[in-house]
């Protein structure tokens, strides 16, 4: 097989999509080829952006034809380097963006049909259209789409309700890596004939197929929201509120988040908008939300819950949202925790997964694991306490050099890694694998199982025209 040059190629994929809609100057792919960590830069032959399904099966089968890679990629938010090429500048760069059409709502059988590059904030909006809820909710939902969310199975602030990616998904259209198109565009919520094959591309990073379409779940929207913002000693607090909670609470209680002290001082200190939550500060901090189809009784309920939290002296003090303002404030101090952790120098990231109730070992033993291995780091742990998700961010000492800080990024990663598969937990709980994890996996992971997704990338995709060099 002769190989194409880069010029080749872009005039072969312009036949496919025109020629506006394949971009080969470097200015013009520079946004492409670096992600928000800013830890991978790739070269690329072309940026492709397909308006179709049908444009992207063609593309896909002219590069498996002629021997030719592609990456997939959506809003670009992804922090494992999933969605980056390599350095080749042989790979094509398959951009979903232009894939931005909502195919259909039908609130009556609770669902809707979406394109891979609609972005969740628009799909939330047009479930509110017609008085209905798209749960999944992510920090970078204004750009992030759906068919990334869905490659990468995302999670976010609402799993503990309604469950991560996978689960608000009732059927795909997919492109494999030889071009054909599989159309399980399903409404069904019940469907037992045969294997259920959208779970095989969720999650799987745009290894076995590239997400088009997907099929997502409506929920009724809620009537009534209670939010309020809790100040606790320990993760212990923090564990024994979560289950007073789902015992007070029970189907109202939507999301459950915590934070130390240090996090939401970095929030403070550099948002001009943030503002202390508490009078005092406290060690450790939930953001606590209800949630309700009855317009009537949720505040009640909140000021029980908090009520009996202070008896039991769970809780130290607690401020609940009495306007939408104070609730976006609120949630500031959550959603901005990164964003403004960076304003504090280099930040190692682990995004850990352990069974709730096993949160405040993992704390016990991982914090002093930081400070040995690098003597006045500083942890930032957060997350989601209510599904054992912890964004254990780790950020450089004052005053520290950052590139000689982050050299250290696999060592420490290394340290708390060994925490984490003490405690049976996971090394990536909703940001994937990509190329950052890829050479972990297989010392974390069963045999069989990796054995097994081989099997499946080999079945699947033959020529390993898709993402290669992601995940496996």
């Amino acid at each position: 097989m002769t190989e194409l040059s880069p010029a080749e190629i872009a005039a072969q994929l312009a036949q496919i999509v025109g020629a506006k809609y394949v971009l080969t100057a470097p200015a013009d792919m520079e946004a492409f080829m670096s992600e928000p960590r800013d830890l991978w830069h790739g070269k690329a032959a072309c940026v492709a952006r397909p308006g179709s399904t049908q444009e992207v099966a063609a593309i896909c089968a002219f590069a498996d034809r002629n021997g030719l890679k592609i990456v997939p990629q959506g809003g670009n938010t992804g922090l494992v380097g999933g969605q980056i090429p390599d350095r080749s500048g042989r790979e094509v760069l398959l951009s979903l963006g232009r894939l931005d059409k909502i195919r259909e709502i039908d609130p009556q059988s609770g669902a809707m049909i979406v394109e891979a590059g609609v972005t969740l904030q628009k799909v939330q909006e047009a479930a509110e259209s017609v008085d209905r809820l798209f749960p999944l909710s992510l920090a970078s939902e204004g750009s992030c789409t759906i068919g990334g969310n869905l490659a990468s199975n995302a999670g976010g602030t609402a799993v503990l309700a309604y469950g991560n990616a996978r689960d608000l998904v009732t059927g795909l259209e997919v492109v494999l890596a030889d071009g054909s198109v599989l159309d399980n565009l399903s409404k069904l919520r019940k469907d037992n004939t045969g294997y259920d094959l959208k779970h095989l591309f969720i999650g799987s990073e745009g290894t076995l197929g590239v997400i088009t379409a997907a099929v997502l779940k409506l929920y009724p929207r809620p009537r009534a929201v209670e939010t309020a913002f809790i100040g606790l000693s320990s993760p212990e607090k923090c564990l024994e509120l979560l289950g007073l909670a789902q015992s007070m609470a029970g189907p109202d209680l939507k999301t459950f988040e915590f934070m130390s002290r240090f996090g939401v001082e970095i929030v403070v200190k550099h948002s001009s908008v943030a503002r202390e939550p508490l009078e005092a500060p406290h060690a450790w901090y939930v953001l606590l939300e209800l949630a309700s189809q009855s317009e009537t009784g949720l505040n009640d309920k909140m000021m029980a819950l908090l009520e009996a939290a202070f008896e039991k002296e769970i809780v130290e003090d607690a401020a609940v949202a009495a306007s939408l303002d104070q609730r976006a404030t609120f949630w500031a101090l959550r959603e901005n925790l990164s964003e403004m952790q960076k304003l504090e120098g280099g930040s190692i990231k682990h995004d850990v997964c352990v069974p709730v109730a096993s949160v405040p070992a993992f704390l016990a033993e991982a914090l002093p694991v930081v400070e040995q291995t690098i003597p006045g780091a500083r942890p930032v742990p957060f997350g989601h306490l209510g599904d054992g998700n912890i964004h254990f961010n780790v950020t450089q000492p004052i005053g520290a050099d950052k590139a000689a800080f982050l050299a250290r990024w696999e060592e420490l990663n290394e340290n708390v890694h060994a925490v984490v598969k003490r405690m049976n937990g996971s090394i990536s709980a909703e940001h994937g694998i990509g190329v950052l994890k890829r050479d972990l996996l297989p010392k974390v992971k069963d045999p069989v199982a990796m054995n097994v997704m081989h099997r499946f990338k080999t079945a699947l995709d033959p020529k390993n025209t898709l993402n290669p060099g992601k995940v496996l």
